[in-house]
């Protein structure tokens, strides 16, 4: 069903695919948005390793969201900062790309402990999070994807 990497030699191990997904704040989720055009946008998320899903909190409406409604097949794209070896003009970048399907979560007691565990990526104190949450909570929505294909490589762009 899902395509196999062409160029398998720059696969990136599980483990390095994984700690992309904890160390990288965002990335870019793709929907099947209106009239058949795909929609992109970047994103914040949090992977939790016990699940092996990918969570992700924003407005409880929007163009994502009706697509996600419409369409539950996603594409969710992760990428990291470039590196440069000495003397080497070109960079090399890693990234990974998930393939899944979507699942809005609209129950607000795990919508406050999703919201936790994305905010936990970040480095703002706990009073502003508990002033967000008090303030959005009631118009926030998460959702999960739930992955049904990964990989990852790195790419050298010379």
């Amino acid at each position: 069903m899902f395509r196999k990497m062409r160029r398998s030699p720059q696969a990136l191990s599980e483990e390095e695919i994984r700690d992309m997904l904890v160390r990288e704040t965002r990335g870019v989720l793709s929907v099947q948005g209106d009239d058949g055009y795909p929609y992109g946008f970047p994103i914040n998320h949090f992977y939790d390793e016990e699940d092996g899903k990918l969570y992700f909190h924003g407005a409880d409406f929007g163009h994502h969201i009706d697509a996600i409604k419409r369409d539950p097949k996603v594409s969710y794209c992760v990428f990291g900062q470039d590196t440069q070896k000495e003397g080497d003009w070109a960079k090399y970048v890693k990234s990974v790309v998930i393939f899944g399907k979507a699942e809005l979560i609209e129950d607000k007691e795990e919508v406050e402990k999703i919201s936790r565990k994305l905010c936990s990526k970040f480095p703002c104190t706990a009073e502003y999070v508990e002033t967000e949450i008090e303030k959005d909570l009631k118009r926030t929505l998460c959702f999960s994807i739930t992955i049904e294909d990964i990989n990852g490589k790195l790419v050298h762009e010379a």
